[in-house]
This record gives structure tokens, sequence and C-alpha cells, in this order.
């Protein structure tokens, strides 16, 4: 049993050089700096953001900034921690990592949320968080968006913004302040970043003009 533990982490630490290695080359190649130590502080600036205030010992890592395309980005890998209670009452730790894109838009904007339906949309609806509700019935049935300005969440939610996210489903969008955010699940393969960086792209290319207009 130790034997595999210990050959369970040197595996760990191998897929992690690797990962760096790659990412590094990622960055090189796009011109973008790369800092793969961990950073505290990233998660409390933007605090805000709902992907980066859950649990607890929250971080970012491995790091890319600067310039995509001519916008402001950040990719990052993310860690938290969860704890639970076994039968017998034994406190257990789960770490949790996703990756996580940001793109720093020239203004600010109030929040919107926009994600696929599932049971935990369906079970936030029964207990009165309702989403908005658009006039594309596929959209509505197959996102939930959350905003506290349903004139904005439409204004993003336009026509060209809602064929783009049924055509990539897998998204899942966050607009405050000065920053639109994408999140997933897990972290992406090195080789994903770059793809997911020029969706990002596209979708603030979706965003109306007149958003930016001063008011």
């Amino acid at each position: 049993m130790a034997m595999l533990v210990i050959a369970g982490i040197i595996a760990g630490v191998v897929a992690a050089r690797k990962r760096r290695d790659a990412l590094l080359q990622l960055a090189v190649r796009l011109g973008l700096e790369f800092h793969p130590e961990n950073d505290y502080d990233l998660p409390h600036q933007f605090r805000f953001l709902n992907k980066l205030r859950q649990g607890q010992n929250r971080y970012a890592f491995n790091r890319l900034a600067g310039y995509y395309r001519g916008h402001p980005i950040r990719v990052f890998d993310f860690h938290y921690e969860t704890r639970s209670s076994d039968s017998k009452g034994n406190s257990q730790t789960h770490h949790h990592y996703f990756s996580f894109f940001m793109l720093l838009l020239p203004r600010e904007f109030p929040e919107v949320t926009i994600a696929r339906e599932g049971l935990l949309s369906k079970l936030a609806q029964a207990l009165g968080y309702d989403d908005i509700d658009f006039e594309s019935a596929e959209f509505s049935r197959k996102f939930c968006v959350r905003s506290k300005d349903k004139r904005f969440a439409y204004d993003v939610c336009n026509p060209r913004m809602i064929e783009y996210l049924l055509a990539n489903p897998d998204l899942t969008l966050e607009i405050e302040g000065p920053i639109l955010a994408l999140a997933f699940p897990s972290r992406l393969k090195p080789e994903r970043i770059e793809p997911n960086l020029q969706r990002l792209v596209t979708v603030r290319e979706l965003l109306p003009a007149y958003l930016f207009n001063s008011p």
C-alpha cells in the first residue's frame, strides 16, 4: 500500500511538471507572462466573482497574463477546499481544481451569470430563485440566466449571443464589474487553453457596442 501511495505522489509530481512546461511553452508562443506559483491574493481581489469565492484555501496557480487579440486577459488553474464528515464523524478534506478565464472590460457592469440548466439550477428555481426567460424557447430551456438587471441580461443575451451559446453549450459565463469570465468544471488540458481564449474573445465581441458607450 505504501508503495502505491508513493507511486501516486510521484506520478502527480511528474504530471504537474509536464503541465507547467506545456503552459510555459504556450505562454512564450502567445507572448504572455507565465507564473506557476500559488497566488492567494487573486481570489481576494476578484472575490465578487461567484466561482472564486467557493470553499477555503483558495488560490490561483499556473497563471497566464497579458494581451490576446488586443484584449487584456488572465487564465489560471484554481484550487479550493471543502470539508465533510463521514458516518463516524471523521472530517475529510476535498480538493477541487478548475480552469478560469478572465477578460478585462473597459467599463463596469452589473452581474449576470449564464450556465447550462441542471439539477441545482432547477432546485434554486423551486426555492424562488427564478432565472430569466427569453424569446428563444430552446435557449430558455437549456440555459439558466440570472441577473438583478434584466435589461442588461437581455442586452447580453442578444440573438447572436444566444446562437453562439447554443452552439457552445459547455460554456459557463459570468460578467460582473469590469470582468468577463469563463469557468470550466476541471483543469483543461494545455492544448485546450488557446481555443478557449478564442471563445472568450468571441463572447466579448458578441457584446453590443452600445454597452461600452459612455452613459
